[in-house]
C-alpha cells in the first residue's frame, strides 16, 4: 500500500495532474497508512491505522457520496478516489487505482 500511495503522489507531483479524483484517493491512502487522522469522508477520528471496521465504514460512506445526485463533479470524483483506495485496500478490488 505504502508503494501505491508513492507512485500516485510521484505521478501527480511530475504531472502537476491533481484532481478531485487523485486528491481523494491519496487522502485515502494517507488514512489508511495511519497519517491521515481522521476518516476522508466521514470526518471520523479515531486510532490510526483504521481498523477493518473503520475502513469499511469509510467505504460505504463513499458509495453514499457517489450516489448522490447533488453532490458536485469535484465532491463525487473526490469520493470516488477514496472509494477506489479503500476498496482495494479491504480487498474488494483487484488491482491498486
Amino acid at each position: 500500500m505504502e508503494h501505491a500511495y508513492e507512485e500516485l503522489t510521484d505521478q501527480v507531483t511530475r504531472t502537476d495532474a491533481r484532481t478531485p479524483y487523485a486528491d481523494g484517493a491519496l487522502a485515502a491512502y494517507r488514512w489508511a497508512l495511519g497519517a491521515g487522522g481522521s476518516g476522508p469522508i466521514t470526518g471520523t477520528p479515531g486510532a490510526a491505522p483504521p481498523d477493518v471496521e473503520r475502513l469499511t465504514a469509510e467505504v460505504d460512506a463513499s458509495v453514499v457520496q457517489t450516489e448522490d445526485r447533488t453532490q458536485s463533479a469535484a465532491g463525487h470524483a473526490f469520493a470516488e478516489g477514496v472509494h477506489d483506495v479503500l476498496t482495494w485496500v479491504c480487498g474488494l478490488r483487484d488491482g491498486a487505482p
